[in-house]
């Protein structure tokens, strides 16, 4: 690589410039990758069936084009500019001037401004691209979680492994703390969703949840994962009671807790460290 990506705020800079981008693509992996997963279910089922498969036309994360899903217009290249064309576009179609969801520069945003933070934490480095490629994938898993309540395994199982792969070298923590930190991670939720489901006879959370644990545990090590449970756990509460105080939430209406997971593995990952010591300090 060359040797001007080391200067720390050139670096910084590309980075955000970049998560502008992965960021809109992340908005296509957030909408489509549960419909391809429906569709894969759909073609599973009807082969357990004997019956023919469905006829579907293709359609994977480069295909068809983004279009508008009230008229139907095709987004050209101009109109895909991250943040950029929604403001100039001031969030409506410019074929049927329906409105866009804010969501989308918001994505955009949220991962530019985390892809640069991971830049300007880590420094030029594997370190720092092992960082971008953890807060990418958490970003799509919250945000499919929050509206599907599903945590892909094609995300979820990756990130694990690459997780284990980065610290065979020992970039974020040595590989016994990460083997370790999978194995715990996956068996401190697996352990809680029994015991609920023993005591109630209801499921509390879902499989997705423990590989996602299970994966924060082999980025960041087995030490990080307390504080990552106790975060996202007190924010989920947090969250879900207000849900039922103030939005009228039903208590029967399930939460989903991946976002939750995905929110403290990325603070853990940037100050998993400083918080700890600072806690550790105070006893």
């Amino acid at each position: 690589m060359p040797d001007f990506l080391r200067d720390p705020l050139l670096f910084t800079f590309l980075a955000t410039l970049l998560g502008l981008f992965v960021g809109s693509f992340l908005n296509v992996v957030i909408h489509r990758l549960p419909q391809m997963m429906e569709r894969e279910w759909h073609a599973q089922a009807a082969e357990l069936r004997n019956e023919p498969s469905p006829q579907q036309d293709t359609f994977n994360l480069a295909t068809p084009r983004s279009r508008c899903p009230h008229c139907g217009h095709m987004i050209t290249a101009l109109e895909n500019i991250p943040v950029v064309s929604y403001l100039m576009l001031r969030g409506r179609c410019r074929h049927c001037s329906a409105s866009i969801s804010r969501r989308y520069p918001i994505v955009e945003m949220l991962t530019a401004v985390l892809s640069g933070y991971a830049a300007w934490h880590f420094g030029f480095g594997l370190a720092a691209l092992g960082a971008l490629a953890f807060v990418w994938t958490m970003i799509a898993l919250a945000f499919i979680d929050l509206d599907t309540q599903l945590l892909p395994d094609s995300l979820t199982l990756p990130l694990l492994w690459l997780g284990l792969a980065l610290n065979l070298t020992g970039t974020y923590t040595d590989i016994s703390a990460s083997v370790i930190g999978a194995m715990a991670g996956y068996l401190a939720l697996w352990s809680v969703y029994w015991l609920f489901k023993l005591a109630t006879g209801k499921e509390g959370m879902g499989y997705g949840d423990f590989k996602l644990l299970a994966a924060i545990g082999a980025w960041l090590g087995w030490q990080m994962l307390p504080l990552t449970i106790l975060f996202s756990s007190l924010v989920g509460a947090a969250v879900g009671i207000g849900l039922i105080v103030f939005a009228r939430h039903g208590r029967n209406v399930p939460i989903p807790f991946g976002p939750y997971l995905a929110a403290a593995g990325v603070l853990a990952m940037f100050w998993g460290q400083t918080l700890t010591e600072l806690y550790l300090g105070k006893l």
